[in-house]
């Protein structure tokens, strides 16, 4: 269909016909009219003849085009973002009836005024847009029209002559097929209203996190303002610019009569205020690993991009919302600790659905590489993952709450030398319970347990609980696995701990609650996955869910962990909640996280390229989003203590508080301790406490001596690895000597306790050393043996020569190349085992 002439070309018809040819001056001056005439006229038909040559754009074809776009919405049925198969831009449709009448008024105010009466080209304005340009030779104002734009934005041309043609007779093909309010809702949902938002609506939700329909008219002007500039206007880079603009805007509509004086008035004064960033974001990150099938089928998420016409994730956008706002204040309050990066996910523990997923502070942050996702990184989860490595040892090698683990100064051999833990306090603390153990985060008792476990069974039961990652040898991981010495991801951790949080009931993670079918395209068969939207199936037991409940209540133990990590810590909440934090070698990852009943919140804090932070720990730097994100959940998930243990599975029992056993008249302190039934039942004697008679004139043992100078006290008992940190803490040990003031009873000259033992503390069993051939001084090693209380003297037998040794048992040894071989031996107390060590 042609496009309708300009109406000046008809008036001046008109008035053509009036002349009459009386003269032949009229006859030449009607003439020349009606050259003129003619050569004006030309053009636009030529326009119009090319308008009507011009297809409609296929995108223009709306039955056509928006059946395959993709509305993503939350758990209530809230839309987060509307994605247009393919191109992935932040845009949703917006009917013209829901947009409201100020960003309409706005928007002719500001962009094309007479838009009611062009045919779709403006010829005021072009020759408006001329007169200035000869007058101030530089462009002044633009002329085209709301129809040329919505034609540039759907076929973009070069910025040419031949270019603006093509556009102007699109236009007016666009014009001859669509009413004007068709133009208008096309126009609102096609052009650029911001960097990478593409309609009113998307920009709408970033900018102000409201529909376009809820806008003020200052924040309607502001975005009617964006399509003539979108980056040059986009208040994130500062909102000086954009405010000017609006204001100009806001000029215009009073001129136009399309607003109020004491309208225009309120919205000049209305300060431009942003929502906090992410405020719009719908869930970036997680929308795109919905749409790439990043999470795996068991989230309920094989890749759905053109899919489904609709898809309703797990998320709660309340909560998403705040958590997001939450990880920037984070990475802004932690800047000066070179923190760069943020990612927080929390897990509806009945279901494994995803109730928020934060990939990062900002997936805009260039710098931060913000479009990196945290959720799904692998990164090292450091002491995380220390309670399902007793929680194992609790299963298979009969530890509970109140086993004794050794806190000393320990090496274990590795194919590259020996491997000393250390704890991040830099202390050892000698025999502690596992509870206080774990609580506490202590390193060394760990690295003994997954030593006694075997590498092999711990990452098996890891991969049990969905740690998939870890596909390693055991070789490759050691006995540092307990550390976190292997990269994981947050999500798969936060479901590990969901797994705790059931009693030990492994479920898959869910991210999509709905998804039906996208419409097939025209002719086109389509075959589509099974719906995401089935319930869960029932969960598989990992854990045993009397040592689940145990380590819960470690975990949710505030008392447990003073020690460590003071009164009053990012741990501490206002309700139970059972966390733990952890650490990176290096400080490259932060981490905590923890659960109540309810809900699991699993917080990363780092830099996604991998680089240090400022000294920065779990406790420090991830604890207080992981307290902040977990207040904000207990808002959408009420918190409530946890679940009275089962009585018939756990049972609290009164333990000595340093053996971890049942008391003895000589133990001095006790504690309840909540245990397995069967380990209860079986619980022995204190033998870490024993009462021994002194000469109470010099503090050493009696012997014979006279009862008026003898006193009975009490004294700690160690093995024989914990001997050496005993007597060197200062810990109250029996004497070995007797009071050189009585005479020794028969048979306990300092002898053993009966049933000790000795051992090789250093070098471990295969350790290998190496000569310097570059340094002229004497190289050697300390031999170190650990020693029972009693045993005053002890023999180091290395390649067969036995070499006497006194407390502190230690002896410096000069290395020699070869194979050797080394035992302890001491009179009273049994041999330890002999090992094996090389110097090349």
């Amino acid at each position: 269909m042609g496009a309708p002439s300009p109406p000046w070309t008809g008036r001046l018809a008109r008035w053509l016909a009036r002349l009459r040819p009386r003269s032949p001056l009229r006859l030449r001056l009607r003439r020349a009219a009606q050259i003129a005439l003619a050569v004006a006229a030309l053009p636009w038909l030529l326009l119009a003849v090319v308008a009507a040559l011009t297809p409609l754009p296929p995108e223009l074809r709306a039955a056509e085009d928006r059946a395959v776009s993709t509305v993503l919405l939350d758990r209530h049925g809230t839309v987060l973002r509307e994605l247009r198969a393919g191109d992935g831009a932040r845009a949703r449709w917006l009917p013209l009836a829901e947009a409201g009448d100020r960003i309409q008024r706005a928007l002719l105010a500001a962009e094309d005024r007479r838009f009611a009466r062009h045919p779709g080209v403006d010829p005021i304005a072009i020759a408006r847009a001329i007169g200035q340009l000869a007058a101030e030779r530089r462009v002044v104002s633009g002329a085209s029209t709301i129809t040329q734009q919505l034609a540039r934005a759907l076929v973009p041309r070069p910025r040419t002559a031949r270019g603006k043609l093509g556009e102007m007779a699109l236009a007016l093909r666009i014009e001859a097929s669509l009413s004007k309010r068709e133009i208008l809702e096309q126009y609102l949902n096609r052009v650029a209203f911001g960097p990478g938002l593409r309609g009113v609506e998307a920009a709408s939700r970033f900018y102000f996190d409201k529909p376009t329909a809820d806008l003020s008219l200052a924040e309607a002007a502001a975005l009617a303002s964006m399509p003539r500039g979108p980056a040059l206007y986009d208040p994130r880079r500062g909102t000086g610019p954009l405010e000017r603009r609006r204001n100009r805007v806001l000029d215009r509509m009073l001129a136009a009569g399309l607003a109020g004086e004491a309208e225009v008035a309120r919205a000049r004064a209305e300060p431009i205020a942003l929502a906090p960033k992410g405020g719009g974001l719908g869930a970036p990150h997680l929308v795109r690993a919905v749409l790439g099938g990043a999470l795996g089928d068991g989230a309920g998420a094989a890749p759905l991009r053109g899919r489904a016409s609709a898809i309703t994730l797990t998320i709660d956008r309340g909560l998403q919302r705040e958590i997001e706002v939450l990880a920037q204040q984070t990475v802004r309050g932690l800047s000066d600790r070179d923190v760069g990066a943020a990612a927080v996910v929390v897990l509806e523990n009945a279901t494994g659905e995803i109730l928020a997923y934060v990939g990062s502070h900002d997936i805009d942050d260039v710098a931060g590489l913000g479009h990196n996702d945290g959720v799904l990184a692998l990164r090292q989860p450091g002491s995380a993952l220390k309670p399902f490595v007793y929680e194992l040892a609790m299963e298979q090698l009969g530890f509970t709450a109140a086993t004794v683990l050794p806190d000393v100064e320990l090496s274990f051999p590795t194919a590259d030398g020996s491997y000393v833990p250390r704890n991040y306090d830099g202390r050892f603390h000698g025999p502690v319970r596992l509870r206080d153990a774990l609580a506490s985060s202590y390193n060394v008792p760990a690295v003994w347990t997954a030593a006694a476990l075997g590498p092999d069974r711990v990452l098996a039961r890891l991969r049990e609980l969905g740690l998939g990652s870890l596909d390693g040898a055991p070789s490759r991981y050691g006995v540092a696995i307990a550390l976190g010495d292997g990269e994981v991801r947050l999500l798969d951790l936060a479901n590990a701990y969901a797994t705790l949080a059931r009693g030990g009931i492994y479920l898959p993670v869910r991210a999509v609650a709905e998804a039906p079918p996208a419409p097939p395209e025209r002719d086109t068969p389509v075959a589509v996955a099974p719906s995401s939207s089935a319930p869960p199936g029932r969960g598989a037991r990992v854990l045993d869910a009397a040592r689940a409940r145990v380590i819960t209540d470690i975990l949710a133990d505030d008392k447990a962990r003073l020690a460590s990590f003071g009164e009053g810590s990012a741990l501490a909440l206002p309700f139970p909640v059972a966390a733990k934090t952890g650490t990176s070698k290096g400080f490259r990852d932060n981490l905590a996280v923890g659960f109540t009943p309810d809900v699991t919140v699993a917080v990363w804090v780092g830099n996604f390229d991998g680089s240090p932070m400022g000294g920065i720990s779990g406790i420090t730097g991830a604890g207080p989003l992981f307290r902040d994100a977990m207040l904000a959940a207990a808002r959408v998930r009420p918190p409530r203590p946890f679940d009275a243990p089962d009585p018939d599975l756990l049972a609290e029992v009164e333990v000595c508080s340093l053996s971890g056993m049942t008391p003895t008249a000589a133990c001095p302190h006790r504690r309840r301790e909540l245990l397995p039934r069967g380990d209860a039942a079986a619980l022995s004697p204190c033998d870490m406490h024993e009462i021994v008679r002194v000469d109470r004139r010099n503090g050493l043992r009696a012997g014979a001596c006279p009862a008026a100078a003898v006193e009975e006290r009490v004294f700690e008992r160690h093995d024989a690895e914990l001997t050496a940190w005993a007597r060197a803490a200062g810990r109250p040990v029996a004497p070995d000597e007797v009071s050189p003031l009585c005479g020794a009873l028969p048979g306990r000259d300092g002898a053993a306790q009966a049933g000790a033992r000795v051992r090789v503390a250093y070098p471990p069993d295969g350790a290998r050393f190496v000569l310097d051939p570059s340094v002229n001084s004497l190289q050697a090693i300390r031999l170190r043996a650990d020693v029972p209380a009693g045993v005053r003297r002890a023999r180091f037998v290395l390649d067969g020569r036995p070499i006497e040794v006194g407390p502190p048992f230690a002896l410096d040894w000069p290395l020699v190349a070869g194979a050797h071989r080394l035992r302890v031996e001491a009179d009273g107390a049994s041999a330890g085992e002999e090992i094996a060590f090389s110097v090349e």
